[in-house]
């Protein structure tokens, strides 16, 4: 491979991460149907109708902002199991991992709650099916802890908690974001060991 092409290859990379960031950005402030290619491209400095070098449509882009998040939430969750010891080292990891995410992504949190129902349905199928695995990772951490609970009350407590943390697009104004970390991690723990 050439340093042409290689430059080329890390120019588009580069793009297409700043068309996911910006999408995300946009989408967040002003919904999915209020945000054109045009305003999409301009944002990356770009026209419009380059966007589609990177995406088919509109509804792409939204997909893989919001697919993507979901993989990435359930990758990570599992690597963060597998790096800990015991369950409470894991759920402690676990809170981290995810107060981490809701603080780093609040615009993407903002657009799936929003606009989750933008999706096609194959892509609203599989959002929904990874962030199943992704509270099965924790139900299962859960489990350990607290093995005379049912499935369904843990799954009922890991989800809480996510209510929790990723309502920090709407609850975290002027604060830093260390405070509210620590606020989140306290918090989580407190309810999921209780």
């Amino acid at each position: 491979m050439t340093s042409g092409s290689t430059d080329r290859d890390r120019a588009k990379a580069d793009r297409h991460a700043s068309l996911l960031r910006e999408a995300a950005r946009l989408f967040a402030e002003r919904g999915f149907s209020g945000v054109s290619l045009e305003d999409l491209g301009a944002a990356v400095g770009v026209g419009g109708p380059a966007v589609y070098r990177h995406f088919a449509n509109k509804q792409a882009l939204l997909g893989a902002i919001l697919v993507g998040v979901s993989r990435r939430l359930l990758e990570g969750g599992r690597a963060v199991v597998a790096a800990e010891a015991d369950p409470p080292s894991q759920l402690a990891a676990l809170v981290r991992f995810h107060a981490d995410f809701a603080l780093a992504d609040a615009d993407v949190i903002r657009v799936h709650d929003r606009d989750l129902a933008s999706l096609g349905d194959s892509e609203r199928h599989l959002v929904r099916r990874l962030q199943h695995e992704y509270v099965d990772v924790w139900v299962a951490v859960l489990k350990e802890l607290h093995p005379d609970r049912s499935g369904a009350d843990l799954r009922v407590r890991a989800h809480a908690c996510f209510g929790l943390m990723n309502s920090t697009p709407y609850s975290v104004r002027d604060t830093n974001d260390h405070t509210v970390r620590a606020i989140l991690q306290s918090m989580s723990l407190a309810a999921l060991t209780a």
